[in-house]
């Protein structure tokens, strides 16, 4: 993401293709109002992307989680010394969608789940794949699942996601809503439309036309 921010193109590396998942074999009864989790890969565009157009999602907030408030700055969590990954912040109603299916669609279509430290053409810790869970139960259903998905061997290589715990800090304003302001941006169209694609196509039940944004309407 820093090249794309630099103006350089962004281009498409070779990951694990997007696909539907089985279901979470452990999944997760929530008391009813607004819950949140925190998901972590790679850039955080283009996972905030994702997760605006997944029905139930009430909002979804580009920001940086694992690491402490006074370094939780692009710029800083930019060095990969902070502790911090880019990650995203997801508001939802469990009475549309659980807990248990959204780590299915995350780890679906939103990232390659393999990659140690890495998103595309990004590397460093702040890019790292972790999920952030917000209580013992949480983090529960998340290691079940990651087990699952070993076990079956849904893909080739072992999962490098990491189960954390740690506050979130949202992103500078300049990165909410970014796919959905700039989907002709070079880095986007290469790396982040992709997944929206692979959310439309495997998870069509679950796609919302409309993504529910952080700031302004886009553009027509």
């Amino acid at each position: 993401m820093l090249a794309a921010l630099a103006g350089l193109d962004g281009r498409a590396f070779a990951e694990e293709p997007g696909r539907r998942l089985p279901d979470a074999a452990a999944t997760l009864k929530e008391k009813s109002g607004p819950r949140t989790a925190v998901f972590a890969g790679g850039c955080f565009w283009g996972v905030q992307g994702v997760f605006q157009h997944v029905r139930g999602v009430t909002e979804a907030v580009s920001g940086y989680a694992g690491g402490s408030r006074d370094s939780a700055s692009y710029q800083a969590v930019g060095s990969g010394r902070t502790g911090h990954a880019e990650a995203v912040r997801i508001t939802y109603d469990p009475s549309i969608i659980r807990y248990d299916e959204l780590l299915t669609i995350f780890f679906s279509v939103a990232l390659d789940p393999t990659q140690v430290n890495r998103q595309g053409p990004d590397s460093g810790t702040q890019y790292r794949s972790a999920i952030f869970t917000a209580d013992a139960e949480q983090a529960r259903i998340a290691k079940a699942y990651v087990a699952q998905l070993d076990a079956a061997h849904a893909y080739a290589k072992p999962i490098a996601t990491k189960i954390e715990r740690g506050a979130f800090y949202p992103a500078e304003a300049y990165h909410q809503d970014f796919m959905a302001l700039n989907p002709r941006h070079s880095y986007i169209v290469a790396n982040d439309a992709p997944k929206l694609r692979d959310l439309q196509r495997f998870f069509p039940e679950r796609t919302s036309a409309e993504p529910v944004l952080v700031g302004a309407q886009p553009p027509a």
